[in-house]
Order: C-alpha cells, then sequence, then structure tokens
C-alpha cells in the first residue's frame, strides 16, 4: 500500500478519496478518527490519511488527483477585484456572486 494524499481537512481526504474510487482505484482511509490523539502526537501524525490498496495505482491516482486540482481555478470579483478560492460562490470580500463565465 502506498499513500496518496493527506491533509488535516477530513472532508478534503473525503473527496480525494470519492474521485479516486469513480475513477475506479481502491483505497483505504487511515487516521479516520485518530485526532482525539492530538496534543499526545504531532498534529500532522493524526491527520487522514488515503492510501492505495494497489500500489500500481500509484501513476494514475496521482493523475486524476492532479486533474481535479486543476480544474479548481480562483476567480476575480467584477465588483471589487478581490481574487476568490475556486470554493468560493460569493466574493468573501463584498459578497457579490460568482460570474456564470467562470
Amino acid at each position: 500500500m502506498k499513500l496518496i494524499y493527506t491533509h488535516e481537512n477530513r472532508l478534503l481526504v473525503e473527496l480525494a478519496k470519492s474521485r479516486l474510487e469513480v475513477a475506479g482505484i481502491k483505497t483505504r482511509l487511515k487516521n479516520e478518527y485518530a485526532q482525539g490523539a492530538t496534543g499526545e502526537l504531532a498534529p500532522n501524525q493524526v491527520w487522514p490519511e488515503l492510501w492505495l490498496e494497489r500500489d500500481r495505482d500509484l501513476e494514475r491516482a496521482q493523475q486524476v488527483l492532479a486533474e481535479a486540482e486543476s480544474e479548481q481555478k480562483n476567480w476575480l470579483c467584477t465588483a471589487c477585484g478581490e481574487d476568490n478560492g475556486a470554493a468560493f460562490d460569493f466574493c468573501w470580500q463584498c459578497g457579490e456572486s460568482r460570474p456564470i463565465s467562470d
């Protein structure tokens, strides 16, 4: 088994797991409930981890995750010019809606 992805935000790890499974790549989630050990262990040691069940899937899994990351593009607010992350539908600075063209 090979570690393919880890992050402090469990939702992002779950999203990566979902994307890989849709692509037919089997994964296993570890440290799913380890955050209770924070303080006893270093914070990054209790982050959820996504592991590939088959080592031969590593290259394809890296490609799937890289494609997913490249699809997420920041956008500029037309009202105030603020750079907003891809996850935002409204400008965090002024509240303007994300342009439909993005």
